[in-house]
């Protein structure tokens, strides 16, 4: 993470919270949906996840029916076998990881089912999507511990006051 924009990112992403709740209260979307492919871009270029994983250590997807479908199937596991084994029902209705980190990350940062991982993995951090502007909530929280959704957030603000 040798770019600049991502020195002391963690303690920044705190301080900025502010700031990035107005941008996306009143951001130009169509504007912003242009912007986000060429960021994303550029921010997967400055940050490498092997290095972080935060996503993985302490937050967990959301596992659909076809996601758990899936990745069952890929682990030759009943789904009941699977759900019982690593997912439990959060307070939305929806099954996540039973513990933290995910019982799927390996040692050195990589997933043991990266290639049948859950779509909310897939899509994460939702940084060339409109989700970044429809769910701020969401934008607001993944800014303090993914690099990537700082970096977005940061160039956008940056952006917007050209």
């Amino acid at each position: 993470m040798s770019n600049t924009i991502l020195s002391n990112w963690e303690k920044k992403s705190r301080e900025h919270r502010k700031n990035y709740q107005q941008f996306l209260k009143r951001a130009d979307k169509n504007k912003v949906l242009k912007q986000l492919p060429a960021l994303h871009e550029e921010a997967f270029k400055a940050v490498d996840c092997l290095n972080c994983a935060n996503c993985c250590k302490n937050y967990s997807p959301r596992f659909k029916t076809p996601d758990v479908k899936r990745i069952a199937k890929g682990l030759g596991l009943k789904e009941s076998v699977f759900i019982d084994t690593y997912l439990r029902v959060d307070e939305e209705g929806d099954f996540v990881v039973k513990q933290s980190p995910c019982p799927f990350l390996n040692t050195d940062n990589t997933c043991s089912i990266y290639e049948m991982r859950p779509s909310d993995c897939a899509r994460f951090p939702y940084t060339d999507e409109d989700v970044l502007i429809k769910r701020p909530a969401l934008t607001l929280k993944n800014s303090e511990f993914c690099p990537i959704t700082y970096f977005v957030m940061e160039k956008l603000i940056r952006s917007s006051l050209k």
